[in-house]
């Protein structure tokens, strides 16, 4: 499933995760922790992470058919496409300023203009508020790329929370305007794709990054108190969708995540329905392994990387 080169990393690379989960340790659990506080804890550097940190030559813009959402923007020397980014942080946590160090070099690698979108947060603001928002962002670039950017060529994605709501985004594209073929590829890191979770996040143990009480509050966070059948309304929970009619897309996760099998069984889903798909399995690798530092990161950042590179050239 994965390459001599990775087998080799595999040693150090659980190493690494065992550190991680020291770290942790200390850390109150998200679900204890009023959203807010959770969110300026991350800005600043105070909680698990160090605080992110921001580029100058980002540029701050508003985007949508109303000119009302915000935008975090980055522009290489040769721009040969568009890339549509949707953060993560279980729709709770997260903003466009979060993840500036990865979308510039996505910006740089790629030749694409990185739009990076800022989406209304839960529980102040739960479903349909951020598809909502992030339908519109995709929408307006289908219909203005070519006079924004001088090019039409698209790609959208997005990590975890950010994954999901990548995939509807494609979907309502398709359902609701006839536009999914707007885009040409879906770059989509170790999303949540079953909200009414898949037996790896059910029967996951280990306190490591993203914890099962975690991942129970991002999603009543999110859909509130809908039912176990609401939730897997294809509407909600992407994997349940008809797939048929999508872009050739990237899936990335590692072994030691729960939602390990929501890449497993989307990717083998978005392929039986008729499309391309590229499922990248990194061995003992965390949730949101690809923003930390160690050599097997550097590895599938690549990959994607040269996936969006091929879609837009």
């Amino acid at each position: 499933m994965w390459s001599k080169e990775l087998e080799g990393l595999r040693s150090d690379t659980r190493a690494f995760g065992d550190a991680l989960k020291e770290q942790f340790a200390g850390v109150p659990p998200l679900e204890s922790t009023p959203p807010q506080v959770s969110r300026d804890l991350r800005m600043s550097g105070e909680g698990a992470f160090p605080a992110p940190i921001f580029l100058d030559h980002g540029e701050e813009r508003m985007i949508g058919p109303d000119g009302d959402i915000g935008a975090r923007v980055f522009l290489p020397d040769t721009v040969n496409g568009v890339y549509l980014h949707i953060h993560g942080g279980g729709w709770v946590i997260g903003n466009r300023l979060s993840h500036d160090l990865m979308l510039d070099r996505i910006a740089r690698t790629a030749s694409v203009a990185v739009v990076s979108v800022e989406y209304p947060l839960a529980p102040e603001d739960p479903y349909p508020a951020g598809p909502d928002v992030c339908e519109g962002a995709a929408l307006w670039l289908a219909e203005s790329a070519e006079a924004e950017f001088t090019t039409s060529n698209l790609v959208i994605g997005g990590e975890s929370a950010g994954a999901h709501l990548a995939a509807i985004t494609l979907l309502r594209l398709r359902d609701k305007h006839d536009a999914a073929g707007a885009y040409c590829g879906a770059n989509l890191m170790y999303g949540l794709f079953d909200l009414s979770l898949t037996p790896s996040a059910v029967r996951w143990d280990e306190q490591l990054v993203l914890t099962p009480g975690n991942l129970r509050w991002f999603v009543d966070c999110f859909l509130g108190d809908r039912s176990m059948e609401e939730r897997r309304d294809a509407t909600v929970s992407p994997l349940y969708a008809d797939l048929s009619g999508l872009p050739p897309a990237l899936f990335t996760v590692g072994t030691r995540d729960p939602l390990l099998d929501d890449s497993l069984f989307m990717a083998a889903r978005w392929q039986v329905a008729g499309n391309e798909a590229d499922l990248a399995v990194y061995p003992e690798e965390v949730h949101g392994f690809t923003s930390l530092p160690s050599p097997m990161a550097d590895i599938a950042n690549a990959r994607c990387d040269t996936f969006v590179r091929s879609c837009v050239g």
